[in-house]
């Protein structure tokens, strides 16, 4: 990287970083996700440390809950399994392309979606980058849950219904509440996007 590229990267964090810190949202949005790492981190070392799921392997709570424990060592669904450092580096680039986009929101929804959802990616990227995988423990598998087989024949997959199939913890949580924030930030502001639009016709 040449001595131009280096100041305009400087250029713009300066101006980025004068623009975001009058956002309020800035600062409300990373209180959200450092109270989220905070949460997740201290129920994963109770589950690991205190309760000793590791070494039980399960808890039965309830017919619909119950505690497993679980090493995720890929991303949502088993993807990229066994690839630690190039998740952790897609965790951090996407952590702080969101901090980035945070400084400049002034809508509360969005915000606080966008807080959650950098307080999910770091909880579980501390995760990767100290154990190498994710503790996963909140199991749901006893509510019914569309699932389905492959069959040999067409359509080639039968759907059932069968349990929730994964085991997921606070940080996963906080990403899911973030995402249906930031839809719910969208639907609510369609019609922002729409109105000029339809002044330009008229």
């Amino acid at each position: 990287m040449n001595t131009l590229s280096v100041e305009r990267l400087r250029s713009l964090a300066v101006a980025w970083w004068a623009e975001a810190c009058g956002n309020p949202w800035l600062w409300r949005g990373l209180l959200i996700a450092v109270a989220i790492i905070f949460v997740d981190q201290l129920s994963k070392h109770w589950i690991v440390y205190q309760v000793g799921l590791p070494q039980l392997g399960k808890i039965e709570i309830s017919q619909i809950f119950d505690l497993s424990y679980v090493e995720n060592r890929g991303a949502s669904f088993g993807l990229l399994e066994g690839k630690r450092w190039l998740l952790a580096v897609i965790t951090s680039a996407v952590g702080i392309s969101l901090v980035i986009w945070l400084g400049s929101l002034t809508r509360r929804v969005a915000a606080i979606g966008v807080g959650f959802i950098i307080g999910g990616a770091f909880g579980n990227l501390y995760d990767r980058l100290v154990y190498g995988f994710v503790v996963d423990f909140l199991d749901f598998s006893g509510v019914p849950f569309p699932n389905f087989e492959r069959i040999p024949t067409f359509p080639f997959v039968e759907i059932y219904i069968g349990g929730f199939i994964w085991v997921f913890n606070v940080a996963d949580m906080a990403i899911n509440v973030g995402v249906a924030l930031l839809l719910l930030d969208a639907w609510q502001t369609r019609d922002e996007v729409e109105k000029p639009e339809l002044s330009k016709k008229s």
